[in-house]
């Protein structure tokens, strides 16, 4: 993948969330990829739990100030940036108060799914595509992982289906074991609608529920990875059902051979 550019998508990322398989893969990965000559560029929401001191996040100012529209709302973007410690990696992370100022991350404290989980989604995945083009970076694949990335291959696929920015950019997704249980809001459609997004997916959205995130996800994704050793069953299920090539896991000895032949034999030259 020398020279190559890989964006990842990420909802979670040591060291800004506790250390579990996806906000560990989310930074071994492009590390790895980076040290084969790649050029990489890392997004994930800015959560409330996030301590902007800490991690020493400053807001990039030639970035911000766009508006989102999500179902008919003007939302103002925020990009702020951070480095990894001891690592010449680069965050940039897609900020709003509406949606991501809370201390919750996808559930509120008493456990029960954020009502807006939906528009947070729509707003990231619309929020770092259109900062990634305001960058002037075109990405030759984007690797999403995390349930509330899903829409980003829907959107990268239908609703900039005729912007020539993105029209070789290759789609991973990585799936992991961090489900959620129930529905997200009953009129995501709508609100995809309204953005011209519609379509096949139509049909896994109805009832939003996290089968239905990555269902609508993997029919616009050009490869499939396992995040972890585990993936939830009913997405195994359905994988295996519509034959759907799944890379196996593997750990992180293992991961910068393995993916670097992935990208470029699997990925690179899907159709």
């Amino acid at each position: 993948m020398e020279g190559k550019r890989i964006l990842y998508v990420t909802t979670e990322m040591t060291p800004y969330f506790p250390e579990n398989p996806m906000s560990s893969q989310a930074l071994e990965l492009p590390k790895v990829m980076q040290s084969n000559g790649a050029d990489v560029r890392i997004f994930m929401p800015k959560f409330g739990v996030i301590n902007e001191r800490r991690h020493q996040l400053h807001e990039v100012i030639r970035l911000s100030g766009m508006n989102m529209i999500v179902n008919d709302l003007d939302q103002p973007l925020i990009i702020k940036v951070a480095s990894v410690p001891g690592e010449r990696l680069q965050v940039y992370f897609i900020d709003n108060e509406e949606y991501f100022k809370r201390k919750e991350v996808y559930t509120d404290k008493d456990g029960v799914l954020c009502s807006d989980n939906d528009e947070r989604a729509i707003f990231f995945a619309k929020g770092v595509l259109e900062t990634v083009k305001k960058l002037n970076w075109k990405p030759d694949v984007v690797h999403v992982m995390g349930w509330m990335s899903s829409l980003l291959p829907v959107y990268l696929k239908k609703y900039y289906a005729d912007d020539p920015f993105f029209s070789d950019s290759k789609v991973v997704v990585s799936i992991f074991d961090n489900g959620f249980e129930g529905e997200l809001d009953q009129n995501l459609v709508e609100k995809l609608t309204f953005d011209e997004v519609e379509g096949d997916i139509k049909k896994y959205l109805e009832k939003p529920t996290h089968l239905g995130m990555i269902q609508a996800s993997l029919q616009y994704a050009d490869a499939v990875a396992k995040g972890e050793e585990v993936i939830p069953q009913d997405v195994k299920e359905y994988i295996e059902s519509q034959n759907i090539s799944l890379l196996d896991y593997y750990d992180k000895d293992q991961v910068k051979e393995v993916y670097n032949n992935f990208y470029i034999e699997e990925v690179m030259n899907s159709n």
